[in-house]
């Protein structure tokens, strides 16, 4: 009895973390093994040695995350042909693994070249008129998400002078290609910009001016309608259309078309016939006439 007390608040708090994206996962066609690692808060004493240890104060949003649970971390897969497909996942990593992005050399060669080598100094179309981060002092990048390689989700904090604390802060995107794309101002917009695309693959380049990969859309159109089309599909009752197809039977081979039945030769009418079949007798004699 004391378990099952225990398990349903623990329960309830685990729904209200994830703002109950569970049990929609759950409910739609084919995703299956939604799994959400519960995890203990994180300690302040944790907090207040991370700000020392990078000089920077952590959003107020983000301390209260890591008060609650130090990371984050929900995957689901789809079940294509009775077999499980990885496909969501989201993550935001714990106050440990919460580290600068490496500047060190990309390669293991001495004389390969470093991020702040690769430093943009032109504003890329992406930025939609925020200044960009940058890859040497002047900013100081967090990594919150790998993104499964494609691409990082960092914390940012710009305009930093060497001695003095950073303060503010914002959520970017750097993708495989070393650009900088603007994702949200605060972190709990993109808690919930996390969490309204289920943690698709490659969502984060729907910010982007080139978009994810098709496959990633098409994973996108499967299990997120709404969103990912921006305008909602009405009915004409006014409901928003869902989509409710079946992966099971939308990824199954197709059957053969039937082959097309032979149109018979049509049959001449009566008139017709009768007047062959006098055509010919009188063709007969006049060779016997002859």
């Amino acid at each position: 009895m004391e378990d099952a007390r225990e398990e349903k608040p623990l329960k309830g708090f685990s729904e209200r973390l994830t703002l109950g994206i569970t049990r929609i996962l759950e409910s739609l066609p084919g995703v299956i093994d939604v799994r959400f690692a519960e995890r203990e808060p994180a300690e302040k004493r944790c907090l207040l040695s991370w700000e020392q240890k990078n000089n920077c104060v952590l959003p107020e949003d983000l301390r209260d995350f890591y008060l609650t649970t130090d990371g984050f971390t929900l995957t689901w897969n789809a079940n294509l042909e009775n077999e499980p497909v990885p496909v969501g996942c989201m993550v935001i990593n714990s106050v440990a693994r919460l580290r600068l992005l490496a500047q060190s050399n990309i390669y293991s060669l001495p004389s390969a070249p470093t991020l702040a080598d690769l430093d943009f100094e032109e504003a890329f179309e992406g930025s939609e008129g925020h200044e960009e981060p940058h890859f040497d002092s002047r900013s100081r990048i967090f990594e919150l998400d790998s993104c499964g390689g494609n691409g990082r989700v960092c914390l940012v904090y710009q305009n930093c002078t060497p001695g003095d604390v950073a303060q503010q802060s914002e959520i970017w995107f750097l993708d495989r290609s070393l650009y900088w794309h603007f994702l949200t101002s605060s972190f709990t917009a993109y808690y919930r910009l996390m969490i309204t695309h289920l943690g698709l693959p490659e969502w984060q380049y729907t910010f982007t001016p080139y978009g994810p990969s098709p496959q990633a859309k098409q994973w996108a159109s499967l299990y997120q309608p709404l969103t990912f089309h921006g305008d909602p599909h009405l009915d004409p009752a006014g409901e928003p259309f869902l989509n409710k197809l079946d992966p099971a039977k939308a990824f199954r081979g197709k059957a053969k078309p039937a082959a097309p039945k032979k149109k018979q030769p049509a049959q001449a009418p009566a008139s017709g016939g009768a007047a062959a079949k006098g055509q010919g007798a009188t063709g007969r004699q006049s060779v016997n006439k002859r």
